[in-house]
């Protein structure tokens, strides 16, 4: 709907067995909190919402793929009216059936899409060589339940700045692909431009063989041979 000229956001209503997918016109961080544990869904619910995040949770991979509009397999078989929405941060899980947190982030950072979206992992277990394949594949950070609400304000804290560096980064991206592609064209111009090179009669000569002609022995003229001098002894 247009609203002072512009185009405003559309609350809607749409629900996913239950759990309320509604937007809002707001510009507060929504994020997307995904766990099987429906108490664990709950307290890192409560959290965000006293962080002042609109959050919607859903209680596996698969419906946070179908939310993001990734599953293309459930698409084809239903329409939720999902277009549009817009997701801040993904919160994660790891230990889920059926689809894993690990297995989550991998689809979206393969997503062009939603590849910058920053993906937080949530275990109860500290296993070391986990959190590492996790924040090797991509995740921001991965929080050892319980989580906290110094947890929460981290994440949210970090998240902001990462998005403030993101457009940083993609704007000096832009910069250096222009000045690439100024250096590039400046070197064509140069190139098409400059003469021919021509080299002269006398570079295109072989040194070597000037070398040899000054410095080969030259051959004995028939007078100085020995043979003709004795010959002329032996008749006078």
């Amino acid at each position: 709907m247009a609203r002072n000229g512009g185009v405003a956001w559309m609350r809607t209503t749409e629900k996913i067995d239950g759990y309320d997918l509604s937007t809002s016109d707001t510009e507060e961080v929504h994020v997307l909190a995904v766990d099987d544990s429906l108490v664990d869904r709950k307290v890192i619910e409560r959290l965000l919402r006293i962080s002042s995040c609109k959050v919607t949770a859903v209680d596996s991979g698969r419906r946070a793929l179908q939310y993001l509009g990734l599953d293309e397999e459930i698409q084809k078989k239903e329409t939720n009216g999902f277009d549009g929405l817009k997701v801040d941060l993904i919160i994660t899980d790891y230990c889920m059936p059926g689809m894993t947190g690990y297995e989550l982030l991998k689809k979206v950072k393969e997503s062009s899409a939603f590849r910058e979206i920053p993906v937080v992992i949530m275990s109860s277990e500290n296993v070391i060589a986990r959190i590492d394949r996790c924040l090797e594949k991509g995740a921001e950070d991965f929080i050892v339940k319980p989580v906290k609400l110094s947890d929460v304000k981290r994440i949210i804290d970090y998240t902001t700045t990462e998005l403030r560096e993101g457009e940083q980064r993609e704007g000096a991206r832009a910069r250096r692909r222009g000045i690439n592609k100024r250096k590039q064209r400046e070197g064509d111009d140069d190139l098409s431009s400059s003469p021919p090179s021509t080299l002269s009669s006398s570079t295109s000569s072989s040194p070597s063989s000037s070398i040899q002609s000054a410095t080969a022995p030259l051959s004995p003229s028939t007078l100085d041979s020995p043979t003709r001098r004795l010959k002329m002894t032996s008749s006078e």
